[in-house]
């Protein structure tokens, strides 16, 4: 009976986003959004923003950018290349960030993933409504665990999914062993998801992106602040919950893309490194893991690279749209 309810209330939810209520977008740009409510969740009321081009290439492809943690739809420069090599656009804030965050709303909570499974699918039924019979997923760092975890445990339409472009995803803790092994599955479990728990006070990666420090990048830094926020015991429990599923009998059946920078780079103060490497994520963790997701897994080692490719210097980028957009024309063939 339940199920059946969650699907009405898919229905009326997609039905509001056919019926209109687009509106021209923060970019800019061509780009437009629609805001839509989900049912009330533990923190009340929810709700989804698609994002897509306004004007689409005719075809029957679609991408479909899932962002990640402290994060949110903004790479403009992603959806341009995206639509030159003749495939339409979509993106996603998932609930409780960017376009997304209501009133009241504790930024990026989550206490299990599989609430952003109404997101994505929220999205696709668009997609599709649009006439775009095949979806390549594309997740970002948190947005990679979710799409992994949504092929893994939600996949409904086995057709309209063809392919899935992970950006340095988010498939183990960067932690030491002690934290990772011991703490992080004994604070799982710990009854109190509102507790909170800091995660330090460095804006290293973030020098390394915004115009203002070193970076190329302008950006809202309400919606992606400079300096990460503390999470709480709830999110922890969810992200620690989805890692370990994925490494339970794991075949998604579908081709993967793998891309991750050669290095990570440690430590609080920025320096020139920061700029040449992965700064939030253990990329060793991220080939490990996300080669175990599937039968059909290519992994892209890129020099360089930045914890968000997308966003590293121009050279690095060229070089991961290029080997990006060659995969996926080998996915769709």
């Amino acid at each position: 009976m339940l199920k059946y309810i969650l699907s009405l209330v898919l229905l009326f939810s997609t039905l509001s986003v056919f019926a209109g209520g687009w509106e021209e977008d923060v970019l800019g740009d061509g780009y437009i959004c629609h805001h839509v409510a989900q049912p009330d969740d533990y923190s009340g009321k929810v709700r989804t923003t698609v994002i897509r081009k306004r004007v689409q290439p005719k075809t029957s492809v679609a991408v479909l950018y899932v962002h990640g943690y402290n994060d949110y739809f903004f790479q403009r420069e992603l959806g341009d290349s995206i639509q030159r090599n003749g495939m339409a656009f979509y993106a996603v804030d998932l609930r409780k960030y960017g376009r997304s965050l209501m009133p009241g709303q504790l930024p990026f909570e989550v206490r299990d993933m599989q609430e952003y499974f109404a997101d994505i699918d929220v999205a696709l039924a668009q997609i599709k409504f649009d006439g775009y019979s095949k979806v390549i997923l594309m997740g970002h760092s948190t947005g990679g665990l979710t799409v992994s975890y949504y092929m893994k445990k939600h996949r409904t339409d086995r057709n309209q999914i063809v392919g899935m472009v992970l950006n340095s995803p988010f498939l183990d803790m960067n932690l030491n062993w002690l934290e990772e092994k011991i703490l992080v599955p004994l604070i799982s479990i710990v009854p109190f998801p509102d507790i909170s728990i800091p995660q330090g006070d460095s804006r290293s990666y973030a020098e390394s992106l915004l115009k203002k420090y070193k970076g190329e990048w302008d950006y809202n830094t309400e919606w992606k602040n400079e300096i990460s926020p503390a999470v709480t015991v709830g999110w922890l429990t969810a992200i620690h919950n989805a890692q370990m599923n994925l490494r339970e009998d794991n075949h998604i059946d579908i081709p993967i893309l793998l891309m991750h920078s050669d290095k990570s780079v440690w430590g609080d103060v920025w320096t020139l490194d920061f700029s040449k490497g992965d700064s939030v994520l253990d990329v060793a963790d991220i080939s490990l893991y996300g080669k175990k997701l599937g039968n059909n897994v290519t992994e892209l080692v890129v020099a360089d690279g930045l914890h968000d490719l997308i966003l590293s210097s121009k050279d690095v980028r060229d070089f991961v749209y290029r080997k990006m957009f060659l995969w996926m024309n080998y996915a769709l063939h």
